[in-house]
């Protein structure tokens, strides 16, 4: 059965590149990115890892740790690091979790069998600090990942678990957000003293 969102993130234990990882624990109070890949050594998430190592600086800002999963063991996963270093011009210094047992792949529905039958499928999971699960993507075998589109759901569930807004198509980090239609005129003139443009009842927008 698939995972819902607001579901609390199944906990495990697995090895990885880095060590052994208790999920929950590890997570701590951070947010994270749990992302899985059908194999080592496959193009397109030889370049995902890269793109993902490369904006460790920006994952940081936002207090979210990064977790890869593959069904290959952990010495495959170090020969596969040292080439996605060499091939995308970085460094990964997140954890893959090494799932040979498909333990990990299972209790997050990531083995699709009509896709294929012994490996993952690429999904992605955001999970905030409480370990509730707050997006689930799954991608098909030959499209990469756009890890910048992440950043802007963790920017934008990080904003408006802060704040009765939403964000629009497109929004972005600084763009004009959407006032909540549950909050009313006068409760939005105590919120947003800055103002906000009346569009239509329902569709009320402001900057933060």
């Amino acid at each position: 059965m698939s995972l819902k969102l607001g579901e609390i993130a199944p906990d495990f234990e697995a090895q990885s590149s880095v060590g052994p990882i208790k999920f929950h624990q590890w997570l701590g109070d951070k947010w994270g990115v749990l992302f899985s890949h059908p194999a080592d050594f496959t193009p397109v998430c030889t370049t995902e890892l890269g793109a993902t190592a490369r904006l460790e600086d920006e994952f940081a800002k936002r207090n979210v740790k990064v977790l890869a999963l593959s069904v290959d063991g952990v010495e495959s996963h170090h020969e596969w690091i040292k080439d996605i270093n060499e091939t995308q011009n970085t460094t990964v210094n997140f954890p893959i979790l090494a799932d040979s047992d498909r333990k990990v792949a299972t209790l997050y529905d990531m083995i699709h069998p009509q896709a294929t039958e012994k490996t993952t499928v690429r999904s992605v999971f955001i999970i905030d600090p409480n370990k509730k699960i707050r997006l689930t993507l799954t991608y098909p075998a030959s499209t990469g990942r756009n890890f910048n589109e992440l950043l802007r759901v963790i920017d934008s569930l990080q904003l408006t678990d802060n704040r009765k807004v939403a964000t629009p198509a497109d929004w972005e980090h600084g763009k004009d957000v959407v006032i909540l239609p549950s909050v009313s005129n006068e409760e939005a003139n105590k919120l947003f003293p800055q103002g906000y443009d009346t569009k239509k009842p329902y569709l009320r927008t402001t900057k933060l």
